[in-house]
């Protein structure tokens, strides 16, 4: 269960939570956090909450990405130089702004590299 000074709403604590079980070395879409906070199709709200996340909770915002693998910040912004930095690392693998998902991405099946719950 995250923490903070200030109240949470479910949203968030399930959306906080699920971005929080990302391992080191590996990311998750924004549609990939949605789903496994049973949000599945509101991949924006992931997006508009990591960018309010209270200053007392820490995450690794840096191991969520778009769906096809890029950062999502602007290529060269501050943000976009730290998200780079974080990943590489933890020896995820960044070319162009992109990770490939197929060798460090959860979202083929994110309940068992997260949980390792069999899949279905």
């Amino acid at each position: 269960m995250i923490t903070s000074r200030e109240p949470l709403t479910d949203a968030q604590q399930h959306i906080y939570s699920a971005i929080a079980a990302i391992p080191p070395g590996r990311v998750a879409s924004y549609g990939a956090i949605a789903a496994r906070a049973g949000l599945p199709g509101r991949a924006r709200l992931v997006g508009r909450l990591l960018g309010e996340v209270p200053d007392d909770v820490e995450l690794p915002w840096f191991r969520v990405l778009r769906a096809s693998g890029h950062i999502a910040m602007p290529p060269g912004s501050r943000g976009f130089r730290e998200q780079v930095r974080r990943l590489k690392a933890e020896g995820v693998e960044v070319v162009n702004g992109r990770v490939p998902l197929s060798r460090f991405g959860l979202d083929a099946n994110i309940d068992r590299a997260l949980w390792g719950m069999p899949g279905g």
